[in-house]
């Protein structure tokens, strides 16, 4: 997908209210090193460095759809044990939009464990709670929906087989939503998709697929088979799509079938992408999208999150970073400053050292790329401020600049070491730093740290000001001085 239309599929989604109902399991990861094998048996010892915990299952879609740019209320059932209790507390971290965990008496909180040594998944651990859910709680479940239906432009099932969605659960979500006009949006589990009918659009992967129907999915004309026959048992489901990993998606809609093949991509780690594809593509049907672009969007978005570690996520600056180029694209790395604010922020959020340097950039040359080099070694991300034309001209004199702000920004954002540009109307780039908030402040050696714009802001926040060695021999004066000189000869 070009970026162009990334970015167009993505304005569409952005804000489109999504009710998550589902299974919620608490993913752990426990990270270590693996030096020997055990005396007691041919396995190998992990030696434990780390844990974190996060949210799996129905819990992924929901930061799934968060990070796409959607909203996301979630209906989960849990257990009364520090497993839910954690569980209910990344929900709230997350960002939802309202979060209804409804705890059973007796019942455990579904848990999944993944032990990783350096970057691979050595083996996972499962705890399952084992039986459906009682007649109390699936009662209290469709109080729920039904009360959180009228916030919602989608509906989405994500059923984990941890015996939330029973079939009459199923029936009477699909049933309420499509009373208030809502779409639904399935992710299936288990042997019989038919509690499933009435929703919009159901999504399996491959594999299940192949053991609904019991039938090949090798080859595109298997697949066709293979969704004619699932549709032909769904009357009242429109769409039905699975997903086929590096092969990308199929999808029967009118009773055609359609493929969009996915761009080849270096796999990392498949934890979890099947989330991120239902999220955009539920997004997609929230926004009324062609089905044909939906998919298109979701292929990008599962794409990219299989290029990440554990059940990742992904943001639309990194659905935007994995499009194919057009070449009259405006470059999305050049920010306003409002857009910066944010983008820094979600940064800060994830983590990260956000770096800052700023000049004009006249003409670029090897200095400026040793510079910029410098300053991104020192974070994790860099923001480039570009003095506008009026402000060069009022630093530089008439004459100045030789290339416009959008071509300097371009050229700049071309850059690897550069992550975003800002283009800054002041004579100083202190309004945009305090705008921004970034945590370091990089500058050349012909700069005394205390005579920076913006310094002492950085300091009050805890920041660091760092002064890049210079490399000698470049200067763009000189470079324009020269080029005059060699046009009056």
């Amino acid at each position: 997908m070009q970026r162009q239309a990334a970015s167009l599929l993505l304005g569409s989604i952005a804000g489109k209210r999504a009710l998550v109902i589902g299974d919620v399991l608490l993913d752990s990861f426990v990270y270590g090193e693996v030096r020997r094998i055990s005396r007691e048996a041919p396995v190998p010892i992990l030696s434990e460095t780390r844990r974190e915990m996060m949210l799996g299952g129905a819990g992924n879609l929901v930061r799934n759809l968060i990070s796409l740019g959607g909203t996301a209320s979630v209906i989960s059932v849990a257990g009364n044990d520090p497993q839910g209790d954690a569980v209910e507390g990344l929900l709230t971290d997350c960002g939802t939009h309202g979060c209804t965990l409804i705890r059973q008496p007796g019942r455990s909180t579904p848990t999944k464990t993944r032990y990783v040594s350096g970057s691979q998944q050595m083996f996972c651990v499962d705890f399952d709670p084992g039986a459906a859910i009682s007649a109390h709680t699936a009662k209290a479940v469709i109080a729920a929906v039904t009360g959180a239906l009228d916030r919602a432009d989608v509906v989405i099932l994500s059923d984990y087989g941890r015996g939330m969605l029973t079939r009459a659960v199923c029936a009477e979500v699909i049933r309420l939503a499509k009373a208030a006009g809502k779409p639904v949006c399935v992710d299936p589990r288990g042997d019989d998709y038919t509690r499933y009918d009435g929703a919009y659009l159901i999504k399996p992967n491959a594999q299940e697929l192949a053991g609904e129907v019991a039938m090949p999915v090798g080859s595109d004309a298997e697949v066709e088979a293979a969704l004619a026959a699932l549709k032909s048992r769904l009357a009242s489901t429109p769409a039905v799509v699975v997903t086929r990993g590096a092969r990308g998606m199929s999808f029967i809609e009118n009773g055609e079938v359609h493929h969009h093949r996915a761009r080849p991509r270096s796999v990392y780690d498949v934890s979890g992408a099947g989330d991120t594809a239902l999220a955009a593509l539920s997004l997609g049907v929230a926004a009324r999208l062609p089905l044909a672009d939906t998919i298109a969007l979701a292929d990008l978005a599962a794409g990219t999150a299989v290029g990440k570690t554990g059940t990742a996520t992904v943001s639309p600056e990194e659905l935007l970073d994995s499009a194919i180029p057009g070449a009259g694209d405006v470059d999305w790395r050049v920010l306003s400053r409002p857009q910066a604010a944010a983008t820094v922020q979600s940064w800060h959020r994830d983590g990260l050292k956000v770096g800052f340097t700023n000049g004009c950039f006249d003409i670029l040359h090897p200095g400026h790329l040793a510079s910029l080099r410098h300053a991104r070694s020192v974070c994790d991300r860099l923001v480039v401020g570009l003095n506008s034309d009026a402000s060069v001209t009022r630093l530089k004199g008439e004459g100045r600049p030789v290339n416009p702000a959008a071509h300097r920004a371009a050229m700049l954002a071309a850059l690897e070491s550069v992550d975003r540009v800002v283009v800054f109307e002041e004579d100083t780039p202190e309004a945009l730093i305090r705008a921004i908030a970034p945590d370091v402040l990089v500058k050349g050696a012909d700069y005394k740290p205390d005579d920076l714009p913006g310094a002492d802001f950085i300091r009050s926040r805890g920041g660091d000001i760092v002064i890049a060695p210079l490399q000698a021999g470049f200067s763009t004066t000189a470079l324009v001085e020269k080029m005059k000189a060699g046009k009056t000869r």
